[in-house]
């Protein structure tokens, strides 16, 4: 007597549960790439937890950051040295669909131009010299989250061809590889240069800035919003009163005008450090700010409010430029502004246009 047995359905419950045993393993190693790339970053102590100002430059800003944290697309923070690029980069994930996942930061900078290849994009096992094993790169550690390329203008003009193949499809080799790996990831750039500057000198590809130049965001200079400064001098105050055990809460007033009349070349990375040493050489419960360099427009013979010396510059750049507002030879470049911020000032000063005689 002989018995007929279909198999057919263990075998697709085994297929299913190869396929989940195979799906939890790159899941566990996923895990544990984040895991030490977070261990990495939590080393480093952040300027601070949140964006702080009021000022009218910066509510621009943060307007235009709501507009876009929530999409997926690309964009590119432009701002002096000191002035929260990398801040502006965390709200935008964390507002966004991908903040379960890592923020991944590189700064192109900061990297030997040797090691940009690699760090970006990962290597094989004896892609080179040092290889002695496969590396992750930040890209594939970035994968359906986001990455933080800041410094963008530093990066090799040879490597930005592969960096415009990931944006346009997603995908690239190891270095020393060639299997093609497919990546999601959201890419947002940070730069202290003019990036049209840059491609018209030949450093930076043109149809990479394009790609890049999706969705700027003109992220205000201090000494655009001097209006801040009290606010975010308590904060620091805060801060350091904690970090060195001080009592420091009051700030007298000519202290306070001093910093409101500085010129802030280095901004609010810049300011950190002055309250910093203020709080250090400070004794008592008053802060004591040591002198700072003299601002270039303050005049001792002639004294201005603030506002009105604002207006004074932003007439005289006008003027100077036809009072025409946007453009490569407009007022806003010059004055390192958004053309819609400048525009916001001028309705706020009161400034116009005189009426051309008829």
């Amino acid at each position: 007597m002989g018995m007929a047995i279909s198999i057919s359905e263990l075998i697709d419950t085994e297929n299913k549960l190869k396929s989940v045993i195979t799906e939890l393993s790159r899941l566990k190693k996923q895990l544990k790439n984040e895991t030490v790339y977070l261990q990495e970053e939590i080393k480093n102590d952040h300027d601070f937890d949140e964006i702080i100002g009021n000022s009218s430059t910066l509510k621009h800003a943060l307007f235009r950051l709501e507009q876009v944290a929530p999409l997926g697309t690309t964009v590119l923070l432009e701002g002096e040295t000191g002035t929260g690029k990398e801040l502006f980069a965390r709200a935008i994930h964390s507002k966004s669909s991908r903040n379960n996942r890592a923020l991944i930061k590189v700064n192109c900078a900061a990297l030997p131009q040797g090691l940009i290849e690699s760090e970006l994009f990962g290597h094989e096992k004896g892609a080179f010299t040092d290889a002695r094993q496969k590396r992750i790169g930040r890209f594939e550690l970035a994968n359906n989250g986001t990455i933080f390329l800041d410094e963008i203008a530093e990066l090799p003009i040879e490597l930005q061809s592969k960096l415009l193949r990931v944006l346009q499809e997603g995908e690239f080799e190891r270095l020393g590889g060639t299997n093609t790996i497919k990546v999601d990831v959201r890419i947002i750039t940070a730069t202290n240069k003019t990036l049209l500057d840059q491609v018209q000198k030949k450093l930076f590809r043109e149809d990479l800035f394009y790609r890049l130049h999706v969705y700027p965001i003109t992220i205000p200079a201090l000494r655009d919003r001097r209006d801040d400064i009290p606010l975010l001098v308590n904060h620091f105050l805060q801060k350091f009163n904690i970090e060195y055990g001080k009592q420091i809460v009051k700030l007298p007033g000519k202290a306070m005008l001093q910093l409101q009349s500085y010129s802030w070349p280095g901004n609010i990375r810049e300011l950190e450090n002055v309250i910093e040493r203020a709080a250090i050489i400070s004794r008592e419960n008053h802060l004591v700010i040591e002198p700072l360099q003299k601002p270039e427009l303050f005049d001792d013979a002639d004294f201005y409010t603030l506002a009105e010396l604002e207006t004074k510059y932003i007439i005289k750049v006008l003027e100077k430029k036809f009072w025409r507002v946007n453009g490569p030879n407009g007022a806003a470049k010059i004055l390192g502004l958004h053309p819609e911020t400048l525009r916001s000032r001028m309705r706020k000063l009161e400034i116009q246009r005189p009426e051309t005689p008829s």
